[in-house]
């Protein structure tokens, strides 16, 4: 990840304070998924609890793009699944935001097949 696509300090810390945010697939209107989010090292991240073969995960795969709704605040996201590197203590910042309810996307090899980086989107040229 380049710097320009790095979370400003403020976006950071509403995204992890939050409990969730809503994040849509793909560059059309479709229906959102409300899901919780952790942050490592500055990365933020989702989790499929069903896996690779839940609807919402497939449909951000394959675009690699999309938006992320926090506090009534828009973000122009890109979203990494492939060749994706997680961080060792994404579990233990699942667990420690979301305590017992987070052992579904921690203790499941397929939730953990699906986690997801958010960027933001890098700007657009002038």
């Amino acid at each position: 990840m380049n710097s320009t696509n790095q979370w400003t300090p403020d976006d950071l810390t509403a995204l992890t304070e939050a409990y969730s945010l809503v994040l849509i697939a793909g560059d059309g209107e479709r229906e959102g998924v409300e899901i919780g989010m952790a942050s490592v090292d500055g990365a933020v991240y989702v989790r499929a609890y069903r896996g690779t073969r839940s609807r919402w995960y497939r449909a951000a795969r394959e675009p690699g793009h999309g938006r992320i709704r926090v506090g009534g605040v828009t973000h122009e996201v890109v979203l990494t699944t492939r060749g994706l590197d997680v961080p060792a203590g994404l579990d233990a910042a699942f667990r420690a935001k979301y305590g017992p309810v987070a052992d579904a996307l921690i203790a499941v090899p397929e939730a953990r097949a699906a986690t997801i980086r958010i960027d933001p989107a890098p700007a657009p040229a002038c």
